[in-house]
């Protein structure tokens, strides 16, 4: 036994519904007008993320400063700052050659990877009146300064 189909126009789904929507009434709006967003206030955990986001801000671009004139970036004439007595780590740093810390004159700069024995015998054969060799290595830049004293 098979049903018949529902007639045209109408629901099968819809039982007991009326089958036509209801008439829109006069004067009414379409929609309800959307209130005024009440301000945002300012927060202390707002104030305080934004504290926090500008230190460490300044503190990259403050790193990224100093960091330009590590002995990295020493080139070929150049002078340079011993910022440390300490030997290991004397913490060479470039500096206008007019000016009062310029101690030291960058005579060769090789790229590569030197004990202090190559280092000395490769700053002999870059430059022959060297005083002083630096080696860094690390950070993906090991390198040789061949160093002589600065004199004005």
């Amino acid at each position: 036994m098979s049903t018949p189909p529902p007639p045209q126009g109408q629901n099968p789904f819809a039982q007991g519904q009326p089958q036509a929507p209801y008439p829109p009434q006069q004067g009414a709006m379409p929609y309800a007008p959307v209130p005024e967003q009440p301000r945002r206030k300012i927060t202390f955990k707002l104030v305080k993320n934004v504290v926090i986001v500008l230190a460490v801000a300044g503190a990259a671009i403050g790193g990224y400063i100093a960091s330009r004139d590590d002995a990295n970036t020493a080139a070929v004439g150049d002078c340079m700052h011993r910022g440390s007595g300490n030997d290991s780590n004397p913490d060479l740093e470039v500096v206008e050659c007019s000016s009062s810390n310029a101690q030291y004159i960058v005579l060769a700069k090789v790229e590569g990877t030197f004990t202090s024995l190559t280092a000395d015998s490769k700053c002999e054969e870059k430059a022959k009146d060297f005083q002083y060799s630096y080696t860094e290595t690390g950070d993906g830049s090991n390198f040789l300064l061949c160093l002589k004293d600065y004199s004005k």
